[in-house]
């Protein structure tokens, strides 16, 4: 079997009303879907993410820098394209959009062999689980979302079977070196650090004391506000605290995570093993939190998953785009024992619930069953690709 060629389908599904996050504001949710097409007349699928900039960038990086290494090759040669992908493209980039368009092809890749070989991917990768306990993200910020709507909103999520809860906090303009003074409509929905501990405080009373309360920074704050506000927050049972600095504040992380009892999780802007050896050696985090498809695809991701095991660390992927980065993490925690919960994004979106014929739901225990279809089983519907296409 030889790759014959590649391509990318852009979509883009427009969110009403425009959702935040600690510093991000997020009028659409984008998505790149990389193929990779085979002359055996199999096409795997990926997606590549495409944050932090036009969705065109990634693609130019996938047809115009990668396609030309992969055509003629054998997909079953996952490590050596790996390293084909990458190594050339070192001055160029070790992370960041070189690293998401990596992320799409590889998972392609994969699909390519579990469809070949009639396997399910997470069998294909060591099949540790049959099923993923799910936890719900959301509890974003919004110009019409109250305190109150806030803790209505995560109530149902208890109600409909999640035994875990993730909400955003951070979206604060008196904070001073907060990525939001510099991003744009960093006036919508901000609040104070006093209204984020109410956010927490509410949403604790609404859930109850037995289920789980996660809360997310998004890099937002300094190590002596993220302490300060983590203790606050401790009042109210966190089950983690979610990238409360900067990234590359790997000593600030680690004081945080020190400090606190609370573990402290991330970092999901890390692209690559290099960068999560760092965090883990130097213990900036309790949990490690790569993604398939941004952190080099399941070869990559795989790597750091066994590297965080070897220190002790679960691994609970960040997963926050649509249904194929759902499913390809679906398959990548269920295949290592290290794994944990699944990110189960609540928020409403097309290229998530519709993006498949086939659905991707919790039970009513809050667990998502793994496919039992060869690759990543599922496929397109043609329908939501026609509705959302950018050309």
């Amino acid at each position: 079997m030889k790759i014959t060629d590649l391509s990318v389908i852009k979509l883009s599904y427009p969110v009403e009303p425009v959702m935040a996050d600690g510093i991000h504001y997020m009028p659409g949710r984008n998505l790149v879907i990389v193929q990779v097409h085979t002359d055996a007349g199999i096409t795997g699928m990926g997606e590549a993410a495409s944050y932090g900039g036009p969705m065109e960038s990634t693609e130019a990086v996938i047809l115009n820098e990668l396609r030309p290494r992969l055509i003629g090759e054998d997909p079953f040669k996952i490590e050596y394209l790996w390293r084909k992908m990458a190594v050339p493209s070192h001055q160029h980039g070790r992370g960041g959009i070189l690293y998401h368009a990596i992320s799409g092809i590889d998972i392609a890749l994969y699909d390519i062999i579990g469809q070949a070989t009639k396997t399910p991917l997470y069998k294909l990768l060591g099949a540790y689980r049959e099923e993923v306990q799910a936890y719900a993200s959301a509890g974003f910020y919004s110009g019409t979302k109250s305190a109150h709507d806030l803790a209505e909103e995560c109530g149902n999520y208890v109600e409909q079977g999640f035994t875990h809860v993730k909400i955003k906090v951070g979206r604060n303009k008196e904070v001073m070196l907060n990525p939001l003074h510099n991003m744009p409509f960093n006036d919508y929905a901000t609040v104070t650090l006093e209204e984020d501990l109410e956010r927490v405080r509410l949403v604790r009373e609404a859930i109850g004391p037995k289920t789980r309360l996660a809360v997310d920074a998004n890099n937002a704050w300094t190590p002596s506000l993220a302490i300060q506000m983590g203790k606050e927050m401790e009042k109210h049972n966190i089950f983690w605290f979610e990238e409360p600095v900067d990234t590359d504040d790997i000593e600030g992380s680690a004081h945080v995570a020190h400090v606190l009892d609370v573990p402290v999780s991330g970092y999901e802007t890390c692209f690559s093993l290099p960068q999560f050896r760092e965090i883990i050696t130097r213990r900036a985090v309790d949990i490690a939190q790569p993604d398939v498809i941004w952190t080099g695809g399941f070869t990559e991701t795989r790597k750091i998953a066994a590297f965080a095991e070897a220190y002790g660390l679960p691994v609970i992927p960040h997963v926050f785009s649509s249904g194929l980065s759902l499913v390809a993490n679906l398959h990548f925690i269920a295949s290592i024992p290290n794994g944990g919960l699944l990110e189960f994004d609540r928020n409403k979106n097309d290229l998530r619930t519709l993006l498949f014929n086939e659905q991707v739901e919790i039970d009513k225990r809050g667990y998502v069953q793994l496919p039992d279809r060869p690759g990543l089983g599922v496929t397109l519907n043609q329908n939501t690709i026609d509705k959302y296409r950018v050309k």
